[in-house]
């Protein structure tokens, strides 16, 4: 099983890579590590924060997607109807864009600290933007 670091706003989080049920996202994500960039706050799904990724291309269809991924859990949204993009719900998330409902690929779970990464995802609300970084355990 391979680990992750998810650090946002100088925190870290442990992670869990979801190598069973979506191998090609998980390839493609570790690909791009280290990873960093800042996450703002969603517009319509909820309680989750969101990287916008524009147009990039993974290469990837659907695996192990969800619309409403639980606290801790990561997606990436391939694109299509909407941009690309990487979600991180921090509590109840209904995955949405302005054309409605979306699915993204479940690939990576954060493991440990779900209160405290609440609280963040609640400062990004208040606050603003915060940095994040993806890297090896």
């Amino acid at each position: 099983m391979t680990e992750l670091v998810v650090e946002i706003d100088g925190e870290s989080f442990p992670a869990r890579l979801e190598t069973d049920r979506a191998p090609k996202t998980v390839e493609a994500f570790l690909k791009v590590l280290p990873y960093s960039e800042r996450i703002i706050h969603v517009r319509w799904s909820g309680e989750a924060c969101w990287i916008p990724l524009g147009d990039k291309d993974f290469g990837l269809g659907y695996e192990n997607a969800t619309s409403h991924p639980a606290p801790g859990e990561i997606i990436l949204y391939p694109g299509g109807v909407s941009e690309t993009e990487i979600l991180l719900s921090y509590g109840p998330t209904a995955f949405a864009s302005k054309a409605g409902p979306l699915a993204g690929n479940h690939f990576l779970t954060i493991t440990d600290k779900l209160d405290r990464l609440a609280e963040l995802g609640r400062g990004t609300l208040w606050s603003g933007a915060k940095s994040i970084q993806f890297r090896l355990a």
